[in-house]
């Protein structure tokens, strides 16, 4: 998929087989990671990725999840706090290295997704 990235690690972890549109989506977020992983030249570790709807109901995801599209992951990098992760993404987005979408910091992940409009949150 990309250098650093394999598609089983944005796969649904309930097994499911990936939809083609979520497939395609998953593309292109692994785009953006590995531009993340590049830039921080670190191990970057996927959490959750792509979830069908019945796992993201057992995982308590929202109903409008960008999970539910294959647009979002949470990820934890190696020796980096999720705030100082959101930092960096963030200097990344204004520098126009990656693309704008949804950050959302919590204690132990940060999620990055690749929706069309800006949103932030903090879950901590």
């Amino acid at each position: 998929m990309t250098k650093n990235f394999k598609i089983k690690e944005f796969e649904c972890k309930c097994g499911c087989k990936m939809p083609l549109e979520v497939y395609e989506n998953v593309i292109k977020l692994a785009g953006e990671l590995q531009k993340l992983r590049t830039y921080l030249d670190r191990p970057i570790r996927i959490n959750s990725a792509y979830r069908c709807e019945s796992h993201n109901d057992k995982s308590g995801g929202s109903k409008t999840s960008q999970h539910l599209l294959g647009k979002a992951s949470d990820v934890v990098v190696d020796s980096l706090k999720p705030a100082e992760v959101h930092r960096i993404v963030e200097d990344l987005i204004g520098m126009g290295e990656m693309l704008q979408g949804g950050l959302g910091l919590y204690d132990t992940f940060l999620h990055y997704d690749i929706r069309k409009s800006k949103a932030r949150w903090d879950a901590r």
